[in-house]
């Protein structure tokens, strides 16, 4: 008599079960890995703003840093609106003098810190057509003026002081003109409108970087205001001395 053997496989319950749970482990699965991919993107993002934001301020010492003066020439002007500095070029020494600006604007929804640096600049005619185009750039820029700004960071808002006279003050207040000193001038120099040092009429040195006639401040102080939003955010504050002096106070 021969033994009948059965064989069980898996019933549709079974199947639909398993299929289930390997649906639902795929689910959790996805969500792990959106979940890494969206902190990766996130920290990302959070390196580049800080990144870019250091950068700017950098750029912003640097810029200090390199500060010209010219005979009746001012060497940083604020009028609440835009910063205009007149600073030496960083390649070599015959370079020429450059305008910056550093301005606040609306870019799209979106209000923006910006910078703007005009070509090397090597006649007195050059210079001054550069300081009141970077003027017209904070309030109406071109197209051509658009080319040459450098978007830094969102930006709620900024102020500017200046220290003089022992004391931080508003460069636009009563106070802030009261403490500047005039300086003198250094003696004009030979015909050709030459700026400074390395291009006088003969193609020879002339003499060095004149001083201005309105005293610089002794220091610059930055208040930025950053949305919540980026990585950094809050109030930030930035100091910068001349060189030569104890840091401002």
């Amino acid at each position: 008599m021969r033994t009948l053997r059965v064989q069980h496989g898996f019933t549709l319950v079974e199947l639909l079960v398993a299929v289930a749970l390997m649906a639902l482990m795929a689910a959790m699965s996805w969500r792990g890995l959106d979940g890494m991919v969206t902190a990766h993107k996130r920290l990302t993002q959070h390196a580049d703003a800080v990144l870019t934001l250091q950068t700017g301020l950098a750029q912003w010492g640097a810029d200090l840093d390199a500060l010209a003066q010219q005979p009746n020439t001012p060497s940083i002007d604020w009028d609440g609106r835009v910063l205009r500095l007149l600073r030496q070029g960083s390649q070599s020494a015959d370079e020429g003098l450059h305008v910056v600006a550093w301005s606040q604007r609306r870019v799209g929804d979106t209000l923006v810190w910006l910078r703007w640096q005009s070509p090397p600049l090597t006649t007195r005619a050059a210079l001054q057509a550069a300081w009141n185009q970077a003027a017209r750039w904070g309030q109406n820029p071109s197209d051509d003026d658009r080319q040459r700004e450098v978007r830094i960071t969102p930006l709620l808002g900024w102020q500017i002081f200046f220290f003089r006279g022992g004391a931080w003050t508003n460069p636009l207040s009563s106070a802030d003109a009261a403490a500047q000193t005039s300086l003198p001038q250094s003696p004009a120099r030979g015909a050709g409108g030459s700026l400074f040092a390395g291009i006088g009429t003969n193609g020879e040195p002339t003499a060095k970087v004149a001083t201005g006639s309105k005293a610089m401040p002794d220091g610059v102080r930055l208040v930025l205001t950053l949305p919540a939003e980026l990585a950094v955010s809050g109030v930030i504050n930035r100091d910068w001395a001349r060189s030569g002096l104890g840091a401002a106070q």
